[in-house]
């Protein structure tokens, strides 16, 4: 008899005190592994987020050290485009003037490479295609020159501060010739 006592606690299906303690188990053993695989799905959200916080917070750095400059980028412009328009307007043929306009030459030549050293690049446009996310039209001219949607003249340079347009360039664009309509002979 007591080796069927022996038997039987070997067997859980012979006793039905075992059977149910092996079948809790098993069911808190389920129970704790999908608790687990959550756990590590939730810890896999976390450093996933914690990285793409991370990842924005670098390019926000990187923007703001890139374009810092911007606003008072802008406010030069205008001197800029003060001492090319008195260039323009002053006679290169006078003599009284030609020292002025070395002294203009100079500080707009300084200016000019001041700007290049901080990544500020001008866009002079003219003869080249009509690009609509660089260059704003104020007029359109009609030639036979050159092709249509060309740059004839800029009013005013546009400016890019690394990469990024700062300022359009305003230009005259070409247009195609109008066709001319034949006479209409009044006499007949």
């Amino acid at each position: 008899m007591a080796d069927e006592q022996k038997l039987d606690e070997q067997n859980p299906a012979a006793n039905p005190a075992q059977e149910g303690a092996g079948e809790d188990l098993g069911a808190r053993v389920v129970a704790l592994e999908e608790e687990l695989a959550a756990a590590k799905d939730q810890a896999l959200r976390v450093v996933a987020d914690l990285q793409n916080v991370r990842r924005r917070a670098e390019q926000d750095v990187e923007k703001a050290h890139k374009f810092a400059l911007e606003k008072f980028a802008n406010d030069l412009l205008p001197v800029i485009d003060s001492l090319e328009r008195g260039l323009e307007l002053s006679n290169d043929q006078d003599e009284a003037l030609r020292p002025m306009r070395e002294g203009m030459q100079m500080t707009l030549k300084l200016f000019a490479d001041t700007l290049k050293r901080y990544n500020l690049d001008a866009l002079d446009p003219h003869g080249e295609p009509f690009n609509a996310e660089q260059h704003q039209a104020m007029a359109m001219q009609e030639s036979a020159d050159v092709e249509p949607n060309t740059v004839l003249k800029v009013f005013q340079k546009g400016y890019l501060l690394n990469g990024r347009l700062l300022r359009p360039a305003m230009v005259v664009v070409s247009k195609a010739p109008a066709p001319v309509s034949p006479s209409i002979d009044e006499k007949a």
